[in-house]
């Protein structure tokens, strides 16, 4: 018989070492001899006993005696000790009822079915036995599982715990303002430098709308909204925020989506970096910049008005010359009508960009805006043998824009194109895409390009590379982008051409409600 494990604890088990191995080992020898004890007891008390009548009681008993030893071994050893000793007992009390007790079978039928319970209890004791063991080996499996499960969760909390930690050190840390908005637009979380900025501590603002935070917040509450909506992927803008306690700040304020790991959106970040210094040396970079144009600006009026004066005053004098000849009194007439009309080109440029209208904001096709002046400029370009074709422009997204303006921008454009070609002619090609929340518009040359020294001074007043041009409209162009919140880049390689790139933001859902 060889044991098997106990659900005591008495499983060998290779990790104990020797000393558990010999103390496993002992402890199944001694429940063998006890197991082998009772059944040689119980034999013993058998022989013993009178096989008298009288004593029949008694031989009762001691055969009822036999499943201590049985259910002892299904219990310790399992089924399959409990079987072994089953049968053992059995062939003790078969031999014993055979010879002392009248037999298996006739008038003491019943010692046959007493045998059939030894086995029966023996087999059954053991199962239950084993099916304990499997129910142990399953709740200890189990919790070697949890303590596994529990060991990681414990190391994870304490990875988290840092990254927190580390995480706050890096908030506490970094200059700017820091705020989180939750998906309805609320305060959750707010840095020391936002509540430095604001004059409030992060308990007072959460869970408060942003917008709330200021006594104007120059819209900053509608870019987070955007953001949040999915209207627009990200906001940078340069804004003027007044807290509730009257200071007034000039930051760059940033918003962008804030993610999890499944992509889900759980509200928006917002960085505010205060740039009042920035800003004040800008102003006075700008206000240097405003001066020198301003001496730039009146240089420029004087020489385009002093030419067409000293002419007139030339032609003046010679109609006074000309002793009333009437040939000459009308070519100098032709003359001064001429230097005339320069000065009227030129005092209309200068209100044009003194004094710009107002853009008139309304949902535009850029494309037909594009399609309508390459009709009415082709004309104008075939006479100096241009072709101007244009690609890409009939599926493009819709603006925000003032579409009278945007015509007259894109009318420059391609007007100075025109003029800068040679007298062989060339091609313009005017193409559109969308990228990235902009839709940009690129107008292509092939004529002479502009050298490097004069490309940083195409958008300046009075600056033009042909005799009789004003030097406004590309002022003008750059003052009408600046007023759509777009930009114009130029790039030219001399001796291939020059190309110009517009770029304006796209119209977003929602924003003629906002």
């Amino acid at each position: 018989m060889t044991p098997e494990p106990t659900p005591t604890g008495r499983r060998i088990d290779e990790s104990r070492g020797d000393d558990g191995l010999i103390s496993g080992r002992r402890s199944e020898v001694r429940d063998v001899a006890l197991i082998v004890i009772l059944l040689a007891s119980i034999t013993i008390l058998h022989l013993f006993t009178s096989a008298a009548p009288q004593a029949m009681s008694m031989h009762l008993l001691y055969r009822k005696l036999y499943y201590l030893p049985i259910m002892f071994a299904g219990f310790v050893f399992g089924r399959r000790g409990g079987f072994i000793t089953a049968v053992a007992a059995s062939l003790l009390f078969a031999l014993h009822a055979t010879v002392s007790l009248g037999g298996l079978l006739g008038e003491h039928i019943d010692n046959l079915y007493e045998i059939v319970m030894y086995v029966a209890i023996g087999v059954m004791f053991g199962w239950l036995r084993d099916l304990s063991e499997v129910k142990t080996q399953d709740l200890r499996q189990l919790s070697r599982q949890l303590e596994d499960a529990y060991r990681k969760l414990e190391e994870r909390a304490i990875q988290l715990v840092n990254i927190q930690d580390y995480t706050q050190s890096i908030l506490r840390s970094i200059t700017s303002g820091v705020v989180t908005v939750g998906p309805d637009g609320s305060v959750a979380t707010a840095n020391p430098a936002a509540e430095r900025m604001l004059g409030v501590r992060e308990v007072d603002i959460v869970p408060r709308r942003i917008g709330t935070l200021f006594a104007d917040d120059s819209g900053l509450d509608d870019e987070v909204w955007k953001v949040l909506k999915g209207r627009i992927p990200k906001s940078v803008k340069d804004m003027r925020l007044v807290t509730r306690a009257g200071r007034v700040l000039h930051v760059q304020a940033s918003t962008s989506r804030m993610r999890d790991v499944d992509g889900r959106i759980l509200g928006a970040v917002v960085t505010v970096e205060d740039v009042s210094e920035v800003k004040a040396l800008t102003d006075q970079l700008i206000r240097a910049d405003r001066l020198a144009a301003m001496g730039e600006l009146t240089a420029g009026v004087a020489h385009e008005v002093r030419n067409p004066l000293g002419i007139i005053r030339a032609s003046v004098q010679l109609v006074e010359e000309s002793g009333a000849d009437r040939e000459r009194v009308l070519e100098a007439t032709s003359v001064i009508k001429q230097e005339i009309d320069r000065l009227d080109r030129v005092i209309k440029a200068l209100l044009d960009f003194g004094r710009p209208s107002k853009p008139y904001l309304r949902l535009t096709d850029l494309g037909e805006v594009i399609e309508d002046v390459v009709l009415f400029t082709r004309r104008f370009a075939g006479q100096s043998k241009v072709t101007i074709s244009a690609k890409d422009i009939g599926s493009l997204p819709s603006i925000m824009a003032d579409p009278d303006q945007m015509k007259q921008v894109f009318v420059n454009l391609i007007s100075n194109a025109v003029q800068a070609m040679d007298s062989s002619g060339g091609t313009i090609s005017v193409s559109g895409r969308s990228d990235e929340g902009f839709l940009s518009i690129v107008v292509s040359d092939d004529g002479p390009g502009i050298a490097e020294s004069e490309l940083k001074k195409v958008f300046d007043p009075f600056f033009s590379t042909r005799d009789a041009g004003t030097g406004l409209g590309l002022t003008i162009v750059h003052r009408i982008l600046d007023e759509h919140d777009g930009h114009i880049e130029v790039a030219s390689v001399p001796g291939q051409g020059t190309t110009f790139t517009v770029s304006l933001p796209v119209f977003q859902t929602g924003e003629e409600d906002r």
